[in-house]
């Protein structure tokens, strides 16, 4: 899964809320296979992301062709934990 952040400018938004987008290409399979890849990234992304403060953040979780399908769900969400960890650490 790739994992992509947006920070909003204060101008953009009257709420901090945090927001989500979900994409599973054709790549990833078919319209079973996207849907089930959409359903897990959604799963975990209410699981993870829910825990955090609402920042006026968007991100974008974009389904990778076999490994969203296929990979264990409990790996599927320390993917995106540490995706999440590498994007909160200040840039050098």
């Amino acid at each position: 899964m790739i994992v992509q952040r947006r920070d909003r400018r204060e101008d953009e938004t009257e709420t901090p809320v945090t927001r989500v987008g979900y994409t599973a290409s054709k790549k990833v399979g078919n319209a079973v296979l996207r849907n089930r890849a959409k359903r897990r990234m959604r799963a975990i992304a209410r699981e993870v992301l829910g825990l955090r403060e609402a920042t006026g953040t968007d991100f974008v979780l974009i389904a990778r062709s076999g490994s969203t399908v296929e990979r264990p769900y409990d790996a599927l969400r320390g993917d995106l934990e540490y995706a999440l960890r590498k994007l909160d650490r200040p840039s050098s």
